[in-house]
């Protein structure tokens, strides 16, 4: 197991080169001058040339990019360009606000989204399914910046029960913390939970073919006990695999829901940023990103390891 680790960890250090590529290179293309935009709308063309110089933009392609992988090797992502704060601390202080948002998504997302798949599975072509079965294409279908709106409206603005925008610190206490992040994090994971329950629902129902789950049920065991220890730890390899990939899905919608909700973490940063072409921003936080993706996957396939210890062979 320690090796195929190793080998997994090694395999990612090629891939963050060419994301850290990618990255850099795309936004070198990108349009828009933002010393043009520093300098205002007043500014000659000499004084955007010396702003231009000053922030080092005038330097070629290469130059550049090797000077900007040094820094990120020792853990320099660069300055604003406008703040001229240290990116790696606007990320820092940026993302627990996005880890909270994402961390109790999922929270909420695998509690439903499994029970979910399983059941319905298990009442294949009943009610029940076809109730669940017509949840997860609304929750595909819905955009989440309108389900988003909805609630902000109906819980917030109507019912008063949540705050409309905003994110509290844990340091503020439990209760203003989860009453920022509740309305948030149903938002994400509306469309989280159907990809889980449908991608549940398909692996239980390949699960409850087999044969083994017919002998289970030939020995008289409980039901539940079929369903959750037998049938669904067979079944666990592509619901781990889609929670995994949802997390990319998680990183995105994570820029939309800040944004309907102010919450001041990573998706807003980088709308900001945008917004004022800052690219050592959006270079930081999209290699961030990346990272974090990177980890997750390979989170997974070590637990695929420990469900099924066949793929270690």
């Amino acid at each position: 197991m320690g090796l195929f680790v190793l080998r997994r960890i090694l395999v990612t250090i090629p891939m963050m080169a060419v994301v850290a590529l990618f990255v850099f290179g795309l936004l070198y293309l990108a349009p828009g001058d933002p010393a043009a935009m520093i300098a205002g709308d007043q500014a000659t063309p000499a004084q955007i040339e010396n702003i231009r110089s000053s922030l080092g933009l005038d330097r070629p392609f290469v130059v550049r990019f090797v000077s900007w992988i040094i820094g990120v090797v020792h853990g320099d992502l660069g300055n604003s360009l406008f703040s001229g704060q240290s990116v790696a601390s606007m990320i820092v202080q940026r993302i627990p606000a996005t880890l909270s948002v994402m961390g109790l998504t999922l929270i909420i997302s695998i509690s439903l989204a499994v029970p979910l798949g399983v059941v319905a599975a298990s009442r294949q072509g009943s009610w029940l399914d076809r109730a669940v079965s017509a949840f997860a294409v609304l929750g595909f279908s819905l955009p989440v910046f309108v389900l988003g709106y909805i609630l902000a409206y109906v819980f917030a603005l109507q019912l008063g029960w949540f705050p409309v925008q905003g994110y509290a610190p844990s340091s503020q206490g439990f209760g203003p913390y989860i009453g920022h992040l509740l309305l948030p994090a149903v938002t994400l994971s509306g469309g989280y939970i159907a990809l889980i329950t449908r991608i549940s629902r398909s692996a239980m129902l390949d699960a409850l073919s087999q044969d083994y789950v017919r002998t289970a049920k030939a020995k008289g065991l409980p039901r539940r006990t079929v369903l959750f220890v037998h049938a669904l730890k067979n079944a666990a390899l592509p619901i781990v695999s889609i929670i995994g990939i949802g997390v990319a899905a998680l990183i995105g919608g994570a820029v939309v829901t800040e944004t309907v909700f102010g919450i001041p973490g990573l998706g807003r940063l980088v709308v900001d940023a945008l917004l004022r072409r800052d690219y050592p921003i959006i270079q930081g936080v999209v290699l961030v990103s990346s990272f974090a993706y990177i980890a997750v996957n390979l989170g997974v396939d070590i637990l695929y390891m420990l469900l099924d210890p066949r793929i270690s062979y």
